[in-house]
């Protein structure tokens, strides 16, 4: 059985807000509840988890702790995943600091540049590795995934180096597609590419009183 990708990308939604209610102390929730929270409906919810088997009792719903642990389970984020920062510009190393990742499974525990200004400098405690050294730092410190925010002429290049040391997922901020091997994932997040589809949306709001979009964009 082949498991969506949307269903995949939803789950990391449901943990999100799991991780939080259990900080607040919620014991159990609905599907409904669920759903509200993630803007979703509860049949979509109950059919996301379906894939993986039973979770939640009928008429009690889910205990808070109990599927928040099964889904990080399912995402591989029991014991968490050791994450490198290659590129410390000023999205680098603002993201170097964001507390969110290590609540939520993930550990930065290097970053990386070719900039022999920023080489040796410290980062919200970590200190810039020479990007040479990436191979060595992935084999020696267990690093299984990259947050790439290089400029986009480089991306490919740096990219190489990446698949070459054995990674096989990058968070790919580089406002570029990379070309890289079918068993390596890539998620491409394009922040300049997105500001413009919701500026489509503040100014564009004579399309949607003509009815020029499709149902599916509204």
């Amino acid at each position: 059985m082949k498991i969506p990708e949307k269903t995949i990308n939803r789950l990391s939604v449901y943990y999100r807000y799991l991780y939080f209610l259990s900080q607040q102390g919620t014991d159990s929730l609905s599907s409904k509840n669920l759903a509200d929270l993630v803007g979703s409906n509860p049949s979509q919810v109950r059919k996301d988890l379906s894939y993986f088997g039973g979770f939640g009792k009928t008429g009690k719903g889910y205990s808070v702790l109990d599927l928040k642990s099964q889904i990080a389970r399912i995402l591989g984020l029991e014991k968490g995943r050791k994450v490198a920062i290659i590129g410390m510009g000023n999205l680098g190393s603002a993201l170097a600091g964001y507390k969110g990742f290590e609540v939520l499974g993930f550990k930065i525990t290097a970053v990386f540049d070719n900039n022999p200004q920023k080489i040796g400098k410290k980062y919200k405690g970590k200190i810039c590795q020479d990007i040479a050294e990436f191979p060595s730092a992935v084999k020696n410190d267990g690093i299984e995934m990259v947050i790439l925010t290089v400029p986009s002429e480089v991306a490919q290049d740096i990219a190489r180096i990446i698949v070459n040391a054995g990674i096989k997922a990058i968070l790919n901020f580089a406002p570029v597609h990379l070309n890289v091997p079918k068993e390596v994932k890539v998620s491409e997040i394009d922040l300049a590419s997105e500001l413009k589809s919701l500026s489509f949306f503040v100014s564009g709001h004579q399309y949607l009183r003509k009815g020029l979009l499709t149902e599916k964009l509204k």
